[in-house]
C-alpha cells in the first residue's frame, strides 16, 4: 500500500526512476480499488460515472509511474505507448547504480545516512 500512495505522493513527477516494486505494486492496488468501484457503480448507478472519475482521477499518476520505471531500465518513458516493449521493460531488472535517469531507487534508501546511536 506504501508504493501505491508513494506513487500518488508523486503525481505528476515524470523524472527519476521507480523500481519494479514500486510499480507492480501500484498496478496491482489500482487494478483492486478499479474492481471495488466497478463493484459499487454498478449497485449504486449502473452508469458507470464512478469508474470513469476513478480512472481519469488516476491517469496522470499511472502514466507518470509508468515513465518512471521506464527511466529504471534506462529507457525513454515514451516506451510505455507499446504494450509489449513496455511489459518486457517493466518486468527487466532496472540498472544497477546511476543511470541517465537519476540514481538507483534500490540502493538509494539502502544507502541513506542513518542517525547516530543514542548513549545514555
Amino acid at each position: 500500500m506504501s508504493y501505491f500512495l508513494g506513487a500518488l505522493k508523486q503525481y505528476a513527477v515524470f523524472r527519476g526512476r521507480a523500481r519494479r516494486a514500486e510499480y507492480w505494486w501500484f498496478v496491482l492496488f489500482y487494478v483492486i480499488f478499479l474492481i471495488v468501484v466497478i463493484v459499487i457503480d454498478n449497485f449504486v448507478s449502473n452508469s458507470g460515472i464512478l469508474t470513469i472519475l476513478y480512472k481519469l482521477a488516476l491517469l496522470i499518476p499511472t502514466i507518470a509511474v509508468g515513465a518512471r520505471r521506464m527511466h529504471d531500465t534506462s529507457h525513454s518513458g515514451w516506451w510505455i505507448i507499446c504494450p509489449i516493449v513496455n511489459l518486457v521493460f517493466a518486468l527487466t531488472d532496472g540498472d544497477q547504480g546511476e543511470n541517465r535517469f537519476g540514481p538507483d531507487p534500490r540502493h538509494t534508501a539502502a544507502q541513506a545516512p542513518q542517525a547516530p546511536p543514542v548513549v545514555n
